[in-house]
């Protein structure tokens, strides 16, 4: 919208010598108010008023111009328009190219709708026509009003440097009514506040409303102008300062008195002798300290060299915390925070008593590898407590930038210490308990390669004296102990691997989760969701019903969230009123947690020729693996499907050689490749599978097809096969173990090299367990593979009914029994290896 203009000219009979007729087209307006003897250009696009539009203009050009309430609105009614508005002479009219109509109008005179007579295709409105009350004699009050309103607008025009023809245009202005009209329609007032001037009949009274808006107005004008001026002056200020600041400090010199910044750099020596820098650090630190006081204080370098003083003053060279040597109640804490974990505890401990007896030794490095959710972070914090050190934890997960380790030199800008250096300011001390977490999560690009400047920082024999780029000093990391995380070993470049002394952490059994669940799990989550013991409890067998088919890990964490989610359906129904006591068993887990997510692997209903039970490691613990060999004519192919790894291709590569070999002993036909094709398939297709120790697995399945001797359903076996037919060990042995327990199946057969790891599996697990060793394959088929006279008379006693129970009649044939229903099992998502 243009600028407003004002017809100010016989101002006091204008209205009078237009006739205004009781009906008009009405023409609703947005965020403006006209006002009388008020004339702007407007732009109409909406349907309704350009209709409105060309009425008046084919009637008298007369158009009542109302407000309407809500800008937005694109269809006001009634009720969304003002009742007082502005009857208005549209000068001119000019259509634009895009459909909208650009009108001049004029304020006459203001008006009140009566009554709305059409709202379609315009609104048409019977307005009363409003008179003002004639101002008899311009009184002494009067009179100074509208002088003090000229002045106000004076004033504003000078802090907003306007043209000055507006203060012209007022000075001619004798009528109080309006000098307000034309002061509020040039005040940026909101709609409501511009109407209600509108609706003020009496003229003195609407003077003194915009006086005191002008008021308002002047107040902003005038913050407005002086904060302007002060960001006019920002520059000259400071250069203003530094010649103060120079005359002043040759004051306090003339006076024998100390400045600012010569107390600044006193306080950095007092802090610089506190810290008992090491010798040629503190020199640097000295060195720097002259270098800082010769230069300017606003100078660029000036803050980089105060905040590389600061990081030398606020390192700790040689505050260190005093261990807790008392070993029993280090293994009091110890035990308090975690159940088991005996190897971990017994390391904190051997520790703890050689530093009792010698004093003075480096800090170890160790690493805890495990699955997900055993424990290896929060083990950090309470070993952080048994010693009473502090605890800094940096997380290496997705680090790809050696500079996040090192440091960034100081020439760059924003540069800082490496992330070592940074938890040692944070932990205070120069012997804390520094946890490098997911050190297997590693990453490297055209940055650098950050597990290369660990070396450095997890060598023993290197670490007293690390240098990081910021600092460009040597700092000794010798007294701390570093606790490093990771899932995995095999990402770790061996060169670091070498460095750590490698604890590995299993995952738990069903007994021990139950264990951790009554001690640990359940009363923090009764804690944490404001439950007493008086309300919950949860059985052992519901606990139990928990880890077997409601989490699928060798941790602990969903576990954690399935005690959290029955907390939380409890807190609900005591927050709803009800108070009594909730057992949770066996029988109604359901209710709580919906049905089991995870069923156990259905176990074979009988001994069958050419299937065989595997054992396999996965990253949440073991699983039982079938697999399944067949042959068919053909000329000697070899078919593996299952989504098998390389390593396990050759695996079985490696058992159809040892079969060709030992053909003659096995009493097979020694061509039998040359007329059968083999198919190898391990169920679970979807899921990946890698690994040599399903080797024996595959041998004995491919073995039992070809001489028709079925594999024993109570046996399951893991080991590597070798062309010889030799065993080699195996890893995970305890996960595979415990997944045999799970499945019911009793009879294990493992490498016999194996044996060592036996002590992994907890006592109470091998007495249920007949653990049988092989040396060579020979060994592995006199446990698995049965005689067939023995499959018979299994056969004639299990699967035909006996003749003594019944007496057949003639013509009939004797019946199987029925097959009993298989068990429904679910589709397994994590990936194996085997």
């Amino acid at each position: 919208m243009s600028e407003t203009q004002w017809n100010v000219e016989n101002q006091e009979g204008k209205g009078s010598h237009v006739e205004i007729p009781e009906v008009l087209p009405l023409l609703p307006t947005r965020d403006i108010v006209i006002y009388p003897y008020m004339m702007l250009p407007l732009f109409v696009g909406r349907d309704v008023s350009i209709r409105a539009v060309e009425e008046s203009l084919s009637r008298d050009r007369l158009i009542f111009l109302v407000a309407q309430k809500n800008s937005s609105e694109d269809n006001p009614t009634p009720d969304g328009i003002y009742r007082i508005g502005t009857v208005a002479s549209i000068m001119r009219m000019l259509k634009l190219a895009d459909g909208r109509v650009k009108v001049l109008v004029q304020g006459l005179s203001k008006g009140e709708v009566e009554s709305y007579l059409r709202q379609r295709p315009f609104f048409e409105v019977k307005i009363l026509k409003v008179m003002e009350p004639a101002l008899q004699e311009a009184s002494i009050e009067v009179e100074a009003l509208m002088r003090n309103v000229k002045e106000k607008i004076e004033q504003i025009l000078n802090l907003k440097n306007l043209p000055p023809e507006i203060v012209m245009v007022t000075d001619n202005i004798s009528d109080p009514g309006v000098l307000a009209d034309l002061v509020a329609s040039n005040l940026r007032l909101k709609i409501e506040e511009s109407q209600g001037i509108l609706e003020i009949f009496d003229p003195v009274a609407r003077l003194k409303k915009v006086n005191e808006l002008l008021s308002r107005e002047l107040e902003l004008s005038t913050v407005q102008a002086r904060i302007q001026n002060q960001a006019k002056e920002e520059m000259s200020k400071t250069q203003r300062d530094y010649f103060l600041r120079e005359q002043l400090k040759q004051i306090h010199q003339e006076l024998g008195e100390g400045d600012e910044r010569s107390e600044e750099m006193h306080e950095l020596k007092k802090q610089m002798e506190k810290a008992k820098m090491p010798p040629e650090v503190k020199r640097e630190a000295e060195k720097q300290l002259k270098r800082l006081e010769q230069m300017h204080p606003e100078s660029s370098e000036a803050s980089l060299v105060r905040a590389y003083l600061d990081w030398l003053v606020d390192l700790p060279w040689s505050k260190k915390t005093k261990d807790n040597l008392n070993i029993q109640k280090a293994k009091g804490v110890l035990d308090e925070d975690h159940y088991n974990l005996e190897k971990v505890k017994e390391r904190i401990l051997e520790y703890l008593a050689v530093n009792k007896l010698r004093r003075k030794i480096k800090g170890p490095i160790l690493c805890f590898v495990g699955p997900p959710g055993v424990g290896k972070t929060s083990l950090g914090k309470s070993i952080a407590r048994a010693l009473g050190r502090n605890f800094v934890r940096i997380s290496l997960g997705g680090i790809r930038d050696e500079a996040e380790v090192r440091g960034h030199r100081r020439t760059y800008v924003g540069a800082l210490p490496g992330r070592i250096i940074q938890g040692i300011k944070q932990a205070k001390s120069n012997n804390p308990v520094f946890m490098l977490d997911e050190i297997d999560k590693v990453g490297t690009d055209f940055r650098g390669d950050p597990s290369a400047a660990l070396l450095e920082v997890l060598d023993p024999e290197q670490n007293h004296a690390f240098s990081d780029h910021y600092l460009n000093l040597p700092f000794d990391l010798s007294n701390v102990l570093f606790i490093c995380t990771a899932n995995l070993l095999d990402p770790v470049p061996p060169a670091l691997a070498d460095r750590m002394e490698v604890i590995q952490l299993s995952g738990y059994t069903n007994e021990e989760k139950l264990e951790i669940a009554r001690k640990f799990l359940i009363p923090k989550q009764l804690e944490d969701n404001g439950i007493s013991t008086s309300i919950l409890e949860i059985s052992n067998d519901a606990v139990l019903r928990i880890i077997a088919q409601y989490t699928k890990e060798a941790g602990l964490r969903n576990l954690e969230r399935e005690i959290a989610s029955i907390c939380r359906k409890v807190a609900r129904k005591i927050a709803d009123g009800k108070k009594d006591l909730t057992r949770v068993t066996r029988a109604n887990l359901h209710l709580f947690l919906g049905p089991p997510k995870f069923l156990p692997e259905a176990e074979q209903e009988q001994h069958e020729v050419g299937v065989a039970t595997g054992l396999a490691w996965t990253s949440a613990g073991g699983e039982v693996l079938y697999v399944e060999a067949s042959l068919s004519k053909g000329r000697g192919n070899l078919t593996l499907t299952g989504q098998l790894g390389e390593v396990m291709k050759e695996s079985a590569q490696a058992a159809v050689s040892y079969a060709r070999s030992h053909a003659k002993k096995l009493g097979i036909e020694e061509d039998f490749y040359q007329k059968l094709d083999i198919h190898i398939h391990v169920p679970a297709g979807a899921i990946p599978k890698d690994g040599p120790s399903a080797g024996i697995t595959m041998a004995a399945a491919l073995i039992s097809a070809l001489t028709r001797r079925a594999v024993s359903r109570d046996v399951a076996m893991t080991g590597e096969i070798t062309l010889r037919g030799r065993v080699l060990p195996v890893g995970g042995l305890k996960e595979k173990c415990l997944a045999a327990f799970r499945a019911g199946i009793r009879r294990i057969v493992i490498p016999d090299r194996n044996q060592k790891d036996l002590e992994e599996i907890p006592k109470p697990l091998r007495r249920k367990l007949g653990l049988v060793s092989a040396k060579n394959m020979s060994d592995v088929l006199k446990v698995a593979l049965l005689d067939k006279t023995k499959i018979r008379k299994k056969k004639s006693a299990g699967v035909f009914t006996s003749a003594r129970k019944s007496k057949p009649t003639k013509g009939k044939r004797w019946r199987r029994r029925e097959k009993p229903q298989e068990k429904v099992r679910r589709e397994r998502v994590i990936p194996l290896r085997a």
